[in-house]
Parts: structure tokens; C-alpha cells; sequence
């Protein structure tokens, strides 16, 4: 496996500045991403998600969702991109201004 550290870095840099700290005994990190407005996500990553490829697949994952909802991309957006299967994509463009959904028809 390649090294978790390097994923999670890779994964979000250059939109944020990455911090991994050690935290507990037990190997879990805390992962801090931060821009020039400060911190945008702080997330507890334990030792079994660092060290299981999928797992850790899905984390980064779930980060990236999470950002581009408090973004402001739209559920439909999310999806297209889950599909196509590079979610770098959606934090590299800005989210559509979608109506809101009790309008769409």
C-alpha cells in the first residue's frame, strides 16, 4: 500500500494546506485542512482507516463530500462526480446556483 500520509496529502493539496498530527497511543491522526479563511475540516482518523486502503478510500471521499456540500454544490452535482469517479473534480470548479428543491419540477 502506498503511504497513507502521502494519499491524504496529495488528495487535498494545493486547494487546502494539510496538518497531520498524532493524537492518541493508539495511531489515530487528526487531519486538519485549512485555506486563507482558516480551518475547513478537522477529522480523527484512526489507525485501521489509515491502514486499509479502502477504508481510507472512503474517507477521503467522505471529506471531499463533505466540503463541496458546505461549498454549496448541489446533491446532483455530488452524484455526477461520484459517477465519473474523480471527486477532484468538484472542488476544483465553483457550485451551480440550483433553484431550490421545492421549485424544480
Amino acid at each position: 500500500m502506498d503511504n497513507p500520509f502521502q494519499i491524504i496529502t496529495d488528495t487535498f493539496t494545493p486547494q487546502y494546506r494539510v496538518n497531520l498530527s498524532i493524537q492518541r497511543l493508539d495511531g489515530s491522526i487528526m487531519l486538519t485542512l485549512s485555506n486563507e479563511q482558516g480551518v475547513v475540516v478537522k477529522r480523527m482518523i484512526s489507525a485501521a482507516q489509515r491502514n486499509d486502503p479502502q477504508r481510507l478510500k472512503r474517507l477521503v471521499q467522505s471529506i471531499q463530500f463533505g466540503i463541496a456540500i458546505e461549498q454549496g454544490h448541489s446533491a446532483m452535482e455530488i452524484l455526477a462526480v461520484m459517477t465519473d469517479g474523480d471527486s477532484h473534480k468538484l472542488l476544483q470548479r465553483p457550485p451551480t446556483r440550483a433553484l431550490p428543491l421545492s421549485v424544480r419540477l
